[in-house]
Order: structure tokens, then sequence, then C-alpha cells
């Protein structure tokens, strides 16, 4: 029988060792937004399907313990607590925090270039308009209202609201500043 230690050490072995996931558009250098970013290597049009965010297929229980681990774990250093997990249905997210993951470089921001598109069961990063060369790409987390005080954006967009938070939650969050 084996035990639960030697699962978790099989299963990160496996993980670890799977090919890396690219694209001929991106590469990955230091972004002024947040440590890592993704940066087109080339001219994207509109609608281009750039990368797939890849990982590791789990429960909603599974999702909701591991983000809970994460940010009780970097609680005194967010900057640590990325938490990269997707919704895929009602059943199940996808945990991007695995080394073959490029996609879990892409910053947020609050006038996004890019956005994550569930088709048929696999995520995608799309353009939703042009993309210059050397431009860094970037998507809106669409982060929820609670603990969104949690969540600063340094974006530095002409239209950032100062928090990670989905547009949904934009004219509420005006009205509370006021």
């Amino acid at each position: 029988m084996l035990n639960l230690a030697h699962v978790l050490i099989q299963n990160q072995v496996t993980l670890n060792s799977m090919k890396k996931i690219t694209s001929p558009y991106i590469c990955v250098k230091q972004s002024s937004i947040h440590s890592k970013g993704i940066f087109a290597k080339t001219a994207i049009s509109k609608d281009t399907h750039i990368i797939e965010y890849v990982g590791e297929k789990i429960t909603k229980r599974q999702s909701e313990i591991r983000a809970e681990m994460v940010i009780n774990n970097h609680k005194d250093n967010i900057e640590q607590g990325a938490v990269y997990i997707f919704e895929l249905n009602s059943r199940y997210d996808i945990d991007g925090n695995v080394p073959y993951n490029t996609a879990r470089f892409i910053n947020h921001s609050c006038a996004p270039n890019c956005e994550a598109i569930n088709i048929r069961g696999h995520i995608w990063i799309v353009a939703i308009r042009d993309i210059e060369k050397g431009e860094e790409l970037t998507y809106n987390y669409g982060y929820g209202w609670d603990n969104y005080e949690d969540h600063i954006c340094r974006c530095m967009a002409d239209n950032c609201v100062g928090y990670i938070l989905a547009n949904e939650y934009w004219p509420r969050l005006r009205k509370k500043k006021r």
C-alpha cells in the first residue's frame, strides 16, 4: 500500500517533468507590474489564441484548501501569496501553480489586452485587441468583492481602480470611495 507522502512525491515528480507550455508569440521577462510577466515577441492580432493556461485539474474543495493555504502561508509577504487557480466548471478548477504553466506569469491589469476564455474545458488566453511587439500581456483577474482590499493593483493603467477587482464591482468601489 502506498502512503500519502509517496503519492504526493510521485505527483510532484510527474508535474515537474511535464514539458513547459509556451507559445511562439511570447517571452517571459521582468515586469513593472509584478515580478515576472509575459511579453509579446511579435505583433499579435486581435482574437489570437496566444497560450493555454494549464495545470492540475482539482475539485472545488481542493481549490478552496489550496488557495487558503497559500494565503495563510504568505500573510506577511503578499508578493509571494499568488494563487493561480482558474474556475473550469461547476465541479473542477485548474491549479496553474505548476512549473510547466508559462501562462501563470501573465499579470492583472485594469486595462487588459487579453482575456481568459474556457473553450471545451481548456483555458485559453486570447487577445482582445491588437498587441504590439514588446507589450506586456495582461488580463483582468476578475476577483470578487470579498477581501478586495487585500489585492492592491499595480497595473498603472490610466483607468486603474487601485485593486484587482472584476469590472462589475468598479461602480460599487467608486461609490464607496466617494
